[in-house]
């Protein structure tokens, strides 16, 4: 399993204090067994009241290259392409018009070099799969409609065949399909299946008359929906279908299947409509594709994982249909790898934006004037806890990247392996699009009326991404098969286990039950802790208990899940499946708080290569704000189950709000220039400095009004006066 996968086994050790006073520095208290602090030793731990220490200051170009990480000459090259205007949306274009700039935008990545890093050597490629996801995840900057059109003929349509087929396959289609001679789609959705592939209605039945298939949409619900390049640009197709062969269904497989003639027009048998404008990503010429005995040689299956003969004998190299199908699934995971690193792309630009503009706009009387936005605790509350939760989003994706990379170059490609990036891409992507939709509309809003209009970008990001949350997967499908893989792991654990081993565990959880209950752990807690939120604070903000609540807290709820439904294997199929349905929102949650620890997880790991000592004080705060913010989110938990005391826990937020804001605050546009954006990427001309500028003129002008003698007096003044000579 990956570093991340093993969170709940690892113990990095805590970062060094970078100078005296920092939060780190302090002794933290010691803690017991049960959690409670050890009143012999609490008296030392002590929050610092100091203000933040003015050498305290992040190395930026340090700390951007590490968030740039491995592929960073990839991302760079892609960063170079969207800074040139062609590459960039133009806020004002119809959807016609949109659409067809995009599809020169492709052309344009095939000319720069752009498309061929995951291919193989045999037709141009340069193998380089995680490069190939680093520089694709860029693209967003420029357009999200030219990043997802892109990856749906790249990502999608070619990698399809390039997975899915054979080294024949290869040499016919990819070629084209690289250099943009054969735009294609990838159709597997359908307007009634989505996230369930393995239900999809369309059919490819072997004719071995003519040794063809016969491609059929039998009903309406089985048409192939929201397809990029179907409305207008795609010649081809990779088409999923059950294929059946001598009366039986082998189950879904992917065909190659000719849409257009060189006039742009339908092929004999094939339909479509126009999906017309959508919410957002309408440079997509999305669509819908219906087949009415459609027929295609025999030889365009792509038959990598199963094939059938002239004689229409089905033969495959994995026997299990069930095992098959999710192999040849699994093959495709890139598109929920490049979706979760795009969303942190999103993420960087618009925290970027709306903390530039935060930083300059001024609003309200304060004793030295107008008070700039983010000098606002509200201010901080909303935009820093989401600056913590973008930089453990794009640290964890390096991670996830480096698993990507090790699976898909062979140097880590077992089963297992497999199987732990599928989970890893079912947790994070959910995550990741969720997170970004959140951090782009508060950005928007903490931008005010600014944050509205087009030209400061935010409303068509927020609009463009909304769809990240559905495609390639709806983000809770995927975290139920996240919970399900925990399950799987959590039983598998107890398997062989003799006697005696499940006899300590169901004596630990009567045990647990008994104290959680009872109020004990949170009475002694409350005795040691009361009056005193240093000591309450000083064991949530040590490294290994941040680890210990995050970890116990998905454990239990993986165990709580496993009691539940340990009767579904002996159940019938109905009574399980509604079983498992009576506690869907229990699996959701539960794996949603494991991706939340792998994000953690990675984020205290990258901690460990900051060589800058200030900059590691100043990540480490920036990492407990993100923990600390998971924790406070869960409070109820937390309390409920006897983790917390309520004062422990109220000290949580005090410690937030008082303390790693005031202390984060002076850093905000450092760590969101680490980002490496410049003007090019960013094109709000909020976050250009103008608003320095028009404040700058505002106090100009007053100022000279008063030098001149020409102010008008303010009549609260004349009414103060007036009462000071009564």
């Amino acid at each position: 399993m990956s570093t991340l996968e093993t969170s709940a086994l690892a113990s990095a050790p805590e970062p060094a204090p970078a100078a005296t006073g920092s939060a780190t520095g302090s002794p933290t208290a010691a803690v017991d067994a049960t959690g409670a602090v050890d009143p012999a030793t609490a008296a030392a731990s002590s929050v610092p009241s100091a203000p933040v220490p003015d050498d305290i200051t992040v190395d930026v170009t340090a700390l951007g290259e590490q968030l740039l990480g491995r592929w960073a000459d990839a991302r760079r090259h892609s960063r170079e392409l969207v800074a040139r205007p062609e590459f960039q949306r133009l806020p004002h274009l119809g959807m016609d018009e949109h659409r067809e700039r995009v599809l020169g935008q492709l052309k344009l990545l095939v000319e720069n070099g752009s498309v061929h890093r995951a291919f193989p050597k045999s037709v141009g490629g340069q193998e380089d799969n995680g490069g190939n996801i680093a520089s694709f995840e860029e693209l967003v900057l420029g357009d999200p409609s030219m990043q997802i059109k892109s990856g749906v003929q790249w990502g999608l349509f070619a990698a399809a065949i390039q997975h899915l087929g054979t080294d024949e396959h290869h040499q016919r289609w990819l070629p084209d399909a690289l250099g943009l001679a054969l735009p294609g789609a990838f159709a597997m959705t359908e307007t009634g299946h989505g996230s369930d592939v393995s239900a999809i209605g369309t059919t490819a039945t072997y004719d071995p008359a003519t040794d063809e298939w016969v491609i059929h949409t039998p009903f309406r619900a089985a048409w192939k929906d929201y397809l990029g390049n179907a409305a207008l640009h795609g010649r081809a197709a990779v088409v999923f279908a059950q294929l059946i062969t001598r009366n039986v269904n082998h189950g879904v497989h992917a065909f190659f299947v000719p849409l257009r003639d060189e006039t742009g027009a339908f092929l004999p048998g094939v339909g479509g409509e126009d999906d017309g404008l959508k919410g957002g990503l309408n440079g997509i010429d999305n669509g819908r594709l219906h087949f009415t005995n459609v027929r295609v040689p025999r030889t365009n299956l792509l038959n990598r994982y199963g094939d059938v003969d002239e004689n229409g004998v089905y033969t495959s190299p994995i026997a299990s249909p069930g095992r098959r199908f999710f192999t040849m699934l699994g093959t495709l995971v890139q598109g929920r790898v490049s979706l979760d690193g795009a969303a942190t792309v999103a993420s960087k630009l618009a925290l970027t934006i709306a903390i530039r503009y935060g930083s300059e706009r001024r609003q309200f009387d304060g004793a030295d004037g107008e008070v700039v936005l983010m000098d606002y605790q509200r201010h901080q509350r909303r935009l820093l806890p989401r600056l913590a939760q973008t930089y453990a989003m794009s640290f964890a994706h390096e991670v996830f990247l480096e698993k990507f990379d090790a699976v898909f170059s062979g140097a880590a490609d077992t089963d297992a392996d497999r199987e732990d990036l599928e989970t890893l891409a079912a947790a994070l992507k959910p995550l990741s699009t969720w997170a970004a939709l959140d951090i782009i509309q508060e950005a928007r809003e903490a931008c005010g009326g600014q944050g509205f209009l087009a030209e400061n970008r935010l409303v068509q990001l927020r609009a463009d991404m909304d769809i990240y949350a559905t495609f390639e997967g709806d983000n809770n499908v995927l975290l139920q098969l996240v919970a399900k893989r925990l399950l799987t792991d959590y039983s598998r654990a107890f398997a062989k286990a003799d006697a005696g081993v499940m006899a300590h565990y169901v004596a630990d959880q009567v045990e647990e039950a008994v104290v959680n209950r009872s109020g004990l752990r949170r009475l002694a807690q409350s005795v040691v802790d009361f009056g005193s939120t240093a000591r309450s604070v000083g064991y949530v903000r040590d490294t290994a208990a941040q680890r210990q609540l995050l970890t116990d807290r998905v454990e239990t709820m993986v165990a709580e899940l496993a009691g539940k439904l340990r009767s579904a294997s002996k159940l019938p199929r109905d009574e399980a499946a509604a079983l498992f349905n009576r506690h869907q929102n229990a699996l959701i949650e539960t794996a949603r708080a494991h991706g939340e620890l792998l994000q953690w997880e990675a984020f205290t790991e990258a901690l460990e290569h900051v060589e800058h000592a200030s900059t590691r004080q100043v990540l480490t705060w920036l990492r407990d704000l993100f923990g600390l913010g998971l924790i406070e989110k869960n409070l109820a938990w937390y309390v409920i189950h006897g983790r917390l005391s309520d004062h422990r826990a109220q000290a949580i937020t005090d410690y937030i709000d008082d303390r790693l804001l005031p202390r984060l605050r002076p850093h905000a546009l450092a760590l969101t220039d680490a980002f490496l954006l410049r003007d090019e990427h960013i094109r709000a001309e909020i976050a250009t400095g103008v608003e320095r500028e028009r404040q700058e003129e505002a106090r100009a002008y007053y100022a000279d009004l008063a030098a001149r003698g020409l102010a008008p007096i303010d009549e609260k003044d004349l009414i103060a006066a007036k009462k000071a000579r009564r």
